[in-house]
C-alpha cells in the first residue's frame, strides 16, 4: 500500500479527489477560485503554478458543450459496483445516477467557484496538485479522512511507490461535508473549513459523496479492521486479492442489521479520476450474508 494511517488513528475512508468542474452550460468545464468579494484570488495562492484563466461560455459556446455532453452521457457508465451481495465480484448494484438540479445559481451556474477564501483561511491552503489544469499528467490525487485527520495524497499513475502527502488538516479544523449533486454523476462535495472557508470538489463516486458527508455528520457507524472478528479478517483477504492491485485500503461499516459492509474503491477507464466501489457483506464470522431492509 503506498500509504498507511498512523497506529492511533483508523482509515475511515480513501477516494479519488479533485477540484470539480463546471456542469451548466455557462460554466461547463471551467472553475473559478474566489474571495468572499468573487475576486479571482489564484494569482495570490502561494506556491501555485500558472493556470489556465477561465471565462463564462457565450451563447455559440454554450450550444457545443450542450450537444458534447449528451454525447457523452449517452454512454452508460458503471460507477458503482458492489460485490458479493449473494453474488459474483462485481455485480452491479443500483441505478447510474443523474446530475441533479442546480441549487445554488449563483455558484453553480452564474460562477463556478472551487475554492471559497478570505485570505489566512484553511482554504487557500489546499493543494494546488487538485487542480487538474496544473498537476502534472499522470498524477492523480486522494483524499483520505481518518479519526483525526483528512489528508490529501499524491500518486503517479502506474506506480505503486510511496503516496505524497499533499496537505493534512485535523478533524477540528473541519466544519461540514455537503453533497453537491448537480454534478459529474453525483458526485461533488463541498468541505467548508472551521474558519467558514470551502473547497469543492469531485470525489470520483456518488457512493464516496454520500459517505463522506454521512461521515461527517457522525450518521456512519465506522468500524475499524482491529475490531472484525478473525473470520471477518480472513474474508476481507480472500476479497482484496480479488481485487486489481491498484484498489484502495477497505473500509468497513457495521449496518443497522448488524451485518458488516467492507469497501474497496478501484479506480476505472470509462472517465478520468472515476472509481467503482466493490465490497462485501458479511456475518460475524465472515459468511456471505443478505442486506435487511433499511442497511442499503
Amino acid at each position: 500500500m503506498d500509504w498507511y494511517p498512523c497506529a492511533d488513528e483508523d482509515l475511515l475512508l480513501r477516494t479519488s479527489a479533485r477540484f470539480a468542474s463546471g456542469l451548466a452550460a455557462p460554466v461547463a468545464g471551467c472553475r473559478w477560485f474566489r474571495d468572499p468579494q468573487r475576486g479571482d484570488i489564484q494569482g495570490e495562492l502561494p506556491g501555485w503554478p500558472p493556470g489556465p484563466v477561465h471565462t463564462p461560455r457565450g451563447t455559440g459556446d454554450r450550444a457545443a458543450r450542450r450537444t458534447g455532453r449528451a454525447l457523452a452521457f449517452g454512454i452508460p457508465l458503471i460507477a458503482n459496483l458492489v460485490a458479493n451481495l449473494g453474488g459474483a465480484s462485481g455485480s452491479p448494484f443500483g441505478s447510474v445516477p443523474t446530475t441533479g438540479r442546480p441549487e445554488e445559481r449563483e455558484n453553480e451556474v452564474d460562477d463556478f467557484p472551487v475554492m471559497w477564501a478570505a485570505p489566512g483561511t484553511l482554504a487557500r491552503t489546499a493543494p494546488w496538485q487538485l487542480d487538474p489544469d496544473r498537476r502534472p499528467q499522470g498524477y492523480t490525487t486522494d483524499l483520505v479522512l481518518t479519526s483525526r485527520r483528512l489528508l490529501f495524497l499524491g500518486t503517479r499513475t502506474g506506480t505503486l511507490g510511496k503516496a505524497d502527502v499533499l496537505a493534512q488538516y485535523p478533524r477540528e479544523s473541519l466544519a461540514a461535508a455537503q453533497r453537491m449533486r448537480f454534478s459529474e454523476v453525483e458526485a461533488d462535495v463541498r468541505l467548508t473549513f472551521a474558519d467558514g472557508s470551502w473547497i469543492r470538489l469531485f470525489t470520483g463516486n456518488p457512493d464516496s459523496a454520500q459517505r463522506l458527508t454521512e461521515l461527517f455528520e457522525g450518521a456512519a457507524d465506522t468500524l475499524a479492521e482491529s475490531d472484525l472478528t478473525p473470520g471477518q479478517r480472513d474474508r476481507v483477504t480472500r476479497f482484496l486479492a480479488d481485487l486489481p492491485a491498484d484498489a484502495r485500503p477497505p473500509t468497513f461499516r457495521r449496518l443497522p442489521s448488524g451485518i458488516v459492509l467492507a469497501e474497496s474503491r478501484v479506480p476505472v477507464k470509462a472517465g478520468k479520476d472515476l472509481h467503482e466501489t466493490h465490497g462485501i457483506l458479511m456475518g460475524p464470522s465472515g459468511e456471505a450474508a443478505t442486506p435487511q431492509p433499511g442497511d442499503l
